[in-house]
């Protein structure tokens, strides 16, 4: 019969670390974004580094007689072996010096404790033995992911702490610096105007009936959020391929005819301008996943997975309806996949792009132009969506003769889309106008008078 073995803990790694903030208390910024008290093993060394984490917030100096009045004041002193133990801890250590590596041998050992905490709860799912295997592993996963990032359940937070927080993240605007961009743009300058770019977290519903550019839109945000912002960007591309996704990029970046791409025939010029424009995509951080038979389940696993090695940036999904399994109930299966997808956007905490299609209602109309109750299969979309844009445009619904006769006095509209903000949870709706190039396959702000 084997002995039941200790979680993995350093006692002496641990009071190293006490006894180096006890001899030099300047050394706390040193490990306090890389130690938590919890990471503690002993239960008095738990309550030391507490006790000089208190310290340092208050801005009070970090020495043995404020540590020892701090946990006076909490009544631990006496239950940890008085001042005598903190006396022990300084004898322990002679310099802070190795501060840093003994804090890091006190994260990673306790890193290990949660990872066998972990591998305890996924055990008690499979214990379960639930009716559904795709819960059971998404619960798991979020287990994982959880530990990853090192988060835990949340609890209510005063609204100064989340101030702090947001100032300290967003700097009031996008960041080029190497970190997590707090807005991702999309390219289209009255576009960003009117929703302040795409913000994390939110879930972004870009709506349109077939053939009226909503990949193409998507694909557009994603070349110029990449290239531009050096955004790193993950594609869920469910309708086409990855070959086709490269070849609509690749058009727009070299203005090549998307129909030469189809039928091979490059002039000397085409293929300089495509290898050039090769040379530029190939260092945009975009990531591509043409899995046509997705669930939401197997999208969230992947999202996350990529999330955990590259930290993305933007996340667009191309497009909703590919993920119905059209079972008995394809309202509350949309339902469950919108909520999944916007708890997706705040998990990862990043902007999401979902493409939906819109129901026949539109066509059905007088005025073609689409509503928010367009939103196909379900309401929900339009519940959980932080953002609603629709595509819309003139020149198809009206033939030349037929605007002419409408709109004598007004220009065809040939090329030209309204993108339609019909909902906008952070600010206001409105409409803004791009030109639509169709050889290839590429939206293009409107020459200044003519929107």
């Amino acid at each position: 019969m084997y002995a039941e073995k200790l979680p993995p803990h350093d006692i002496e790694a641990e009071e190293s670390v006490i006894g180096s903030l006890i001899i030099n208390g300047e050394a706390m910024p040193n490990v306090v974004t890389l130690l938590k008290n919890e990471d503690f093993y002993r239960e008095a060394n738990r309550w030391c580094y507490d006790a000089c984490f208190t310290l340092y917030d208050r801005g009070v100096a970090i020495d043995q007689v404020s540590i020892a009045n701090e946990l006076t004041r909490l009544d631990r002193l006496d239950g940890m072996g008085g001042a005598a133990y903190l006396s022990r801890l300084v004898s322990v250590v002679p310099t802070s010096v190795h501060i840093e590596h003994y804090a890091r041998i006190v994260h990673r050992l306790a890193m290990m404790r949660r990872i066998i905490e972990s591998a305890g709860e996924i055990s008690r799912i499979g214990y379960e033995a639930g009716p559904d295997e795709d819960k059971a592993l998404s619960r798991a996963e979020d287990i994982l992911f959880r530990l990853r990032r090192g988060e835990s359940s949340t609890d209510f937070v005063h609204i100064s702490e989340v101030l702090d927080e947001y100032i300290e993240e967003s700097g009031f605007g996008p960041s080029l610096d190497g970190g997590s961009l707090s807005v991702a743009l999309t390219g289209f300058h009255n576009l960003d105007t009117l929703l302040g770019g795409l913000h994390r977290s939110d879930l972004i519903v870009l709506a349109a009936r077939p053939s009226l550019g909503k990949s193409s839109l998507a694909l557009n945000i994603a070349r110029y959020a990449a290239m531009e912002q050096k955004a790193r960007v993950a594609v869920f591309s469910l309708e086409m391929g990855k070959q086709q996704v490269v070849q609509r990029l690749l058009s727009c970046e070299s203005g090549v005819d998307t129909r030469k791409f189809r039928l091979g025939e490059f002039t000397p010029d085409d293929e300089r301008s495509i290898v050039e424009a090769t040379g530029k995509l190939a260092q945009a951080p975009i990531y591509i996943d043409d899995s046509p038979f997705l669930n939401i389940v197997e999208l969230r696993s992947k999202a996350k997975r990529l999330h955990l090695e590259e930290n993305i940036d933007l996340l667009i999904v191309d497009y909703m309806g590919l993920m119905l399994q059209r079972g008995d109930n394809n309202v509350q299966e949309m339902s469950e996949i919108t909520r999944s997808l916007k708890l997706l956007a705040r998990d990862l905490d990043v902007p999401l792009l979902a493409i939906s299609q819109l129901s026949r209602a539109p066509e059905l109309r007088p005025n073609h132009r689409p509503l928010l109750s367009d939103l196909r299969e379900s309401g929900s979309i339009e519940q959980d969506a932080d953002v609603v844009m629709f595509i819309y445009r003139d020149d198809v619904y009206y033939t030349e003769d037929e605007w002419a006769k409408l709109h004598p006095d007004v220009m065809y509209p040939k090329g030209i889309v309204d993108i339609i903000v019909g909902k906008h949870r952070h600010g206001p709706t409105g409409t803004v106008q791009l030109k639509f190039v169709d050889k290839l396959a590429k939206f293009e702000q409107l020459p200044v008078g003519i929107a």
